[in-house]
């Protein structure tokens, strides 16, 4: 973690902030390792300090042995107290707070307690933009991650029929992540089959998986905090023409985004490398989502791989950067298509991370 605080510090110093206030839970797992559901981090550029009631202190002392800890006692010393102490021993006036992550209630609860001698001063996104750019250890534990989905999904694939429903399917692949060394699902696992597959958001229900139409799976383990995401469409059975036709699309989409992933690549320019292709055959309007998302800490974190927003700033691709890209074509009525890989951008270009076999 120590290399962590230097960047986050050397930022803070880029941006001449005295002390930052960590609320996100991701966050502060990010920069600290503590894994409780309550704290907070205060970082100067000589102090880290946690605050944590008393059900985590063994855990807080383990899993963060170089923050000071502060306890905190809802009674007597409550986080607002706590801080206004704190502050004034370190001798601050501002305090940099996360603005997303910090309720109203919250920041005036804060603002009370310290008074006009202390500020409190919202940022956005300082530790995000480091966590864009994934260290060794990250992507070590990434790649489990990933290489648990892919097998989950090759043992189950091995045992579903067309008679098991949306809703048995998505238990059997839960399982199996689990039993594989799992601590949770990066996300409530999608199941959808024949028309039910041209929601990309469909909730597993009870229809059966069916023969020759298509069924999308979407799913991924979470390891050591850290999430896996794949997508593939299958079916059971022969299916027809159109059902290649719209898969050999999207995997076309698909491949030109992974070949044209370089560094110095714009989000918006990644985004359009799959889109064009889906575009030029017909089916731009059936690609409503962005191509892809960072995953990490967070199933969806920066970068988005999206259109580009009216003025906002651009977004590059860095090396690092581990991102999903997955087109799809939805069709209302019929069905739909998506396929899913994690990608790690590297000096030159990509690595794909996700092995699972596609139909093609």
């Amino acid at each position: 973690m120590d290399h962590r605080l230097a960047q986050l510090r050397a930022l803070m110093a880029e941006q001449t902030i005295t002390a930052l206030l960590v609320g996100s839970a991701t966050n502060r797992r990010y920069l600290s390792g503590f894994t409780g559901s309550y704290g907070w981090l205060l970082l100067t550029a000589d102090a880290a300090i946690i605050f944590t009631d008393s059900r985590y202190t063994i855990q807080a002392a383990h899993e963060a042995p170089n923050f000071t800890f502060c306890e905190v006692n809802y009674a007597e010393r409550p986080l607002p107290k706590l801080l206004k102490a704190m502050a004034e021993e370190l001798g601050l006036q501002t305090i940099a707070c996360e603005a997303a992550h910090l309720t109203l209630a919250e920041h005036q609860q804060l603002e009370k307690a310290l008074g006009s001698a202390i500020s409190l001063d919202p940022k956005q996104n300082l530790v995000e933009s480091l966590r864009e750019v994934k260290d060794e250890t990250e992507l070590t534990t990434l790649r489990r991650a990933i290489t648990l989905t892919d097998a989950a999904l090759a043992a189950v694939l091995e045992r579903i029929t067309p008679q098991t429903t949306e809703r048995e399917a998505a238990w059997m692949l839960e399982v199996a992540m689990r039993l594989g060394g799992a601590e949770a699902i990066s996300f409530p696992i999608i199941v959808a089959a024949g028309p039910n597959s041209a929601l990309p958001h469909a909730q597993p229900g009870d229809t059966p998986l069916g023969e020759g139409q298509p069924i999308v799976i979407d799913m991924g383990a979470r390891v050591d905090g850290y999430h896996a995401d794949l997508t593939r469409t299958i079916a059971l059975g022969t299916p027809d023409a159109r059902f290649w036709e719209i898969y050999d699309i999207v995997l076309a989409a698909q491949r030109n985004a992974i070949a044209g992933l370089r560094p110095g690549l714009a989000t918006h320019e990644a985004d359009a490398l799959a889109r064009d292709v889906i575009t030029a055959a017909g089916y731009g309007d059936q690609f409503g989502h962005g191509l892809g998302h960072g995953v990490g800490l967070n199933i969806h974190e920066a970068p988005g791989l999206r259109r580009a927003a009216a003025n906002a700033p651009a977004v590059h691709l860095r090396p690092g950067m581990v991102t999903s890209i997955e087109p799809g074509i939805y069709i209302e009525g019929w069905g739909g298509i998506r396929i899913e890989d994690l990608a790690l951008i590297t000096a030159d270009g990509a690595e794909v991370l996700s092995q699972a076999p596609k139909l093609r």
